[in-house]
């Protein structure tokens, strides 16, 4: 007697179904041909010319296809990432561009707690920046960082609000913008470096930078007051400029023009004095002869700043009538009788 063994299952008599056929030929075919569609149409792809592809089989990366046609095992086998290696991505803190154009229009309500930053004196600033990057190794970017876009995201924000807040405000809002850009670029690449994310930072760009829409009162009245006090410095520092360099310069001339009266004097000394050496000298040789010759220069000098002079004899008489006496003669005259009386 045959025992049933506990794993025998009963068995069912399946009735045959008969395939039907359209024109002599079984649907089969026409099944086979579409999934013959299907895996050659799978197979083959194509990556545009700033992009490469990454090539995964069974979710494990295989290889790194460049662009064109390219194939791939079908039917799921193999899956393809195309990443763009070639163009210039950007990424907005602050705002987003709502439409591109030559009129562009941004908004920013919604993002004021990526913007909001306190800057190194304990003030707020709304600071809005782009950031230019690269894909430079599409593995690094696909498989070492997880989120790689969102990780970027927040390591822009963490290092540029480290860098804002070792600044002034008025760095931030002035002349300190160009040297914070190039500071978080730098910093931002390091950090890229060291995560292997795979990526090239272009730049960092600061498309604008105000003061929180709550405090732009005050801080307008405080720059009006900086400028004011600027306005009163510049003022004063001319006045200056116009009355101390002249009260030097004055000074300086009329220091240089007593020198110039001393070294004149000293030298006019000391002429007399050698010329008063010589001629001693000179009469010591022969007194009576220099004597009459330094009488006839002295009156040589006298006589020519005086007017016309009659020299006659103590007793001569009568001559009066013989001297023609003009107008000129007159005055002479008279100027002698007055200074005689």
């Amino acid at each position: 007697m045959n025992q049933e063994s506990p794993f025998d299952f009963p068995k069912f008599d399946f009735p045959k179904i008969k395939v039907p056929k359209i024109g002599g030929k079984p649907i089969r075919w026409v099944v086979i041909g579409i999934l013959a569609l299907i895996i050659l149409f799978s197979s083959f792809f194509t990556v545009n010319p700033e992009e490469v592809g990454i090539i995964l089989r069974f979710g494990k990366y295989t290889r790194t296809v460049p662009p064109g046609l390219n194939f791939k095992l079908p039917v799921g086998i193999e899956t393809v990432t195309k990443v763009p290696v070639e163009r210039q991505l950007k990424q907005e803190f602050g705002f987003r561009t709502q439409e591109a154009g030559v009129r562009s229009t941004y908004g920013r309500r919604d993002y004021q707690q990526e913007s909001l930053m306190l800057t190194g004196d304990l003030n707020a600033a709304e600071v809005e920046w782009i950031v230019q990057f690269r894909i430079a190794d599409p593995y690094k970017f696909l498989f070492k960082v997880r989120n790689a876009v969102t990780t970027f995201r927040d390591m822009n924000e963490a290092l540029t609000r480290e860098v804002v807040g070792d600044r002034s405000v008025n760095e931030v809002l002035t002349i300190g913008r160009v040297e914070i850009a190039n500071t978080v670029t730098e910093r931002l690449q390091a950090l890229c470096d060291q995560y292997e994310m795979g990526i090239k930072v272009d730049q960092v760009v600061l498309q604008d930078v105000n003061p929180p829409d709550s405090v732009k009162p005050a801080f307008n009245e405080v720059n009006e007051a900086q400028q004011e006090r600027e306005r009163l410095i510049n003022q004063a520092r001319s006045e200056y400029n116009k009355v101390i360099p002249k009260a030097r310069g004055d000074a300086a001339r009329v220091i240089e023009e007593s020198r110039g009266y001393a070294v004149e004097r000293v030298n006019q000394a000391r002429g007399e004095a050698a010329k008063f050496s010589a001629v001693f000298r000179e009469y010591s040789k022969a007194p009576e002869v220099t004597r009459q010759r330094i009488y006839l220069e002295t009156l040589n000098e006298v006589l020519a700043r005086v007017g016309r002079k009659l020299i006659t004899d103590e007793k001569t008489t009568g001559i009066l009538p013989l001297i023609q006496l003009g107008k000129e003669g007159e005055k002479e005259v008279r100027k002698e009788v007055s200074k005689n009386e």
